[in-house]
């Protein structure tokens, strides 16, 4: 079972996967006459300009490439794919906070550059034909492409990326504002040229960051409020666009034929199916019998009971559906428990560890998921910067720095998980957790764990969404049980579920974050003090701790591949100590059943599994539909 919420580098730095580095190539400059907005450039600081940009390393793509290696440019186009959405929604407009948007929205819209999914962080031009960058990384400069046009046929320019930006930054959803909190200004140097200057330099990321943004169209939404909902189609420039509203049941996507783009290296292969439709239903498991009954097409399957006992029907067995597990090599996410520690009974780390006590996740892993997962050891799950044993090298010498500020435990002991036989039996760990909160002033009397002082009870109320975590839920209520602690676990509906997270109303939630290959501005919204009481960000634990905040700065400001490792290791470790979280699982592989009408490249990049270059096969739709 895996759920998430918000959270993409921007939304979701891609997916539960990343980017990463690479770095631009040498232009001649001659003042009065380079390739960008000359006028604007003489006298600054001296400039690289290029067909795509990176943080740390050399691009893979050069500046003729065809298209990226795991799409096919050979692709059949056309067809119609159904997918599963869960819950419902009322907004067609993704970059607000209020209501719940519909699946896909996004894909209406395109961005200055696209991110490869073969390397760690690098992102190519698509709106943007060239990039040039600072030396200082003080501002970067986009020349769009003068083909590129909204459905209406108008034309994109430099002043849609500026109001973009302006009102995104001004009246979108909050983690906007985090995001790009460092660029300190947009400007059109003419019709197709914008630049971005950022407040601080030392910030490689920023110039990627910024090429992320998805453009809005300027004429379109100046004779509307942007901060209301909406159920109109929205204008895009994107591959599709929205062709059936069936508010809160469906919505349907069409393939744009003449897309402007679509012959761009960076879209060849990409976008093949005539028709995206999302189907919503109220859980998985009404869901898993929509793919049975040929409801829709393509299911991953996120709850590993299910994978193990609920595809034995006969379309499965004849081949009609295909079921496979491929690979997952990506970094993982961060699922887990997560106490609101703005709430006093969570405040103290004492209290928080003993919570992680409480949790029997071989019990769990063997009765509930099959033996499906592994234990959550870190934030950064399957990746270089997990804070593995004890510090050394350049990430202690970072820690040193902080030595009384952070718990005794970075520097003494490895970060390890209670880990028991599966039986059920947690002695031990009772015992561990009776003894921390005996320290932090509690004590069970009359079989409830109750505050010495204040005579407060310990009752936590979990929210849910799904119906589907919460025998994951109950499995954790039966534990704490046993040390006087009352788990009451609440299910919603996904509007509500959305609000009462938004707003922090909440004892305890079953989420997670996704990382990145190159962590960087995210961090803030994650874990950052200036996001634990703006509502909408992603600090759904409400952290707020100096030092968290000096290390994600430097995260943010590393110079070098190194530096980034040392300073995301040292991160990882005082977010662990501190307990912030009861960490779960992560399976290794994608889960995936399909009705057998599909096509893939035989390429999968290693950050995504994703269905954007997939595209259907004639011959084997009419051998299912006969």
């Amino acid at each position: 079972m895996m759920m998430f919420w918000g959270s993409r580098k921007l939304f979701r730095k891609q997916s539960r996967q990343s980017l990463r580095h690479l770095l631009p190539q040498s232009f001649r400059q001659v003042c009065g006459a380079t390739l960008l907005a000359a006028p604007m450039i003489c006298g600054s600081a001296a400039a690289d300009t290029a067909h795509g940009h990176s943080k740390y390393g050399d691009l893979k793509y050069g500046p003729d490439f065809t298209h990226f290696e795991y799409a096919n440019p050979d692709a059949i186009k056309g067809g119609t794919i159904v997918r599963s959405a869960q819950g419902s929604y009322d907004n067609l407009n993704p970059f607000i906070l209020k209501g719940s948007p519909a699946a896909g929205t996004t894909i209406l819209y395109d961005t200055l550059t696209v991110a490869s999914l073969d390397e760690p962080f690098s992102n190519y031009g698509l709106l943007a034909e060239s990039i040039e960058e600072s030396e200082d990384k003080r501002w970067v400069i986009f020349r769009l492409r003068k083909a590129a046009r909204w459905h209406d046929g108008v034309a994109l320019t430099a002043d849609d990326v500026v109001w973009t930006f302006d009102t995104i930054k001004e009246k979108g959803h909050p983690h906007y504002r985090n995001y790009y909190a460092s660029v300190a200004k947009a400007e059109a140097l003419d019709s197709h040229t914008v630049k971005f200057s950022f407040s601080e330099g030392n910030n490689d990321e920023l110039p990627l960051i910024i090429g992320q943004l998805q453009v809005l169209p300027k004429h379109y939404w100046e004779t509307r409020d942007f901060e209301k909902t909406t159920l109109e189609p929205p204008l895009g420039s994107g591959p599709y666009k929205i062709s059936k509203v069936d508010a809160g049941r469906s919505i349907s996507y069409e393939r744009v034929d003449d897309y402007w783009a679509k012959d761009l290296p960076v879209k060849v292969g990409h976008h093949n199916f005539g028709t995206l439709r999302f189907d919503y239903y109220r859980d998985a498991t009404v869901t898993l019998e929509a793919l049975k009954s040929g409801d829709i097409d393509y299911r991953s399957e996120t709850i590993s009971k299910n994978w193990k006992t609920a595809y034995d029907f006969p379309a499965v067995a004849d081949g009609r559906v295909v079921k496979e597990e491929i690979a997952d090599e990506s970094t993982q996410p961060l699922l887990a428990f997560i106490p609101n520690n703005r709430l006093k009974k969570f405040s103290d780390m004492r209290v928080r560890r003993a919570l992680g006590y409480a949790l029997d996740f071989e019990w769990m892993n063997k009765n509930l998921f099959y033996d499906a997962y592994t234990r959550n050891q870190s934030y950064f799950q399957n990746s270089e910067f997990m804070a593995l044993g004890l510090p050394e090298g350049d990430e202690l010498d970072i820690l040193e720095e902080y030595r009384g500020q952070v718990p005794d435990s970075v520097f003494d002991e490895p970060f390890t998980l209670p880990v028991n036989d599966g039986s059920g039996n947690l002695r031990k760990q009772y015992r561990e957790a009776i003894k921390l909160f005996k320290e932090a002033g509690w004590e069970i009397k009359n079989q409830k764990l109750t505050h010495v002082e204040s005579g407060e009870v310990m009752e936590i109320e979990m929210l849910l969404s799904s119906p589907t975590a919460e025998k994951i839920a109950l499995a954790y209520k039966k534990t704490l049980e046993r040390l006087g602690v009352e788990l009451k676990v609440r299910i919603v509906d996904s509007s509500q579920y959305q609000k009462r997270v938004e707003e922090f109303d909440f004892d305890m939630i079953f989420l997670g974050w996704i990382q990145s290959l190159s962590p960087g501005n995210e961090q803030v919204g994650y874990w950052g003090s200036s996001t634990a009481d703006q509502q909408g960000s992603s600090n759904y634990a409400g952290i707020d701790n100096p030092v968290v905040d000096e290390l994600i700065k430097k995260v943010i400001e590393a110079p070098d591949r190194p530096a980034l490792v040392a300073s995301t290791k040292a991160l990882d470790r005082v977010l662990l100590h501190n307990h912030y979280v009861v960490p779960l699982y992560f399976g290794s592989t994608y889960r995936l059943a399909y009705w057998n009408k599909f096509e893939r490249p035989d390429i999968i990049p290693f950050r995504a599994l994703t269905l954007e270059t997939w595209w259907i096969d004639p011959d084997k739709e009419a051998a299912l539909n006969q």
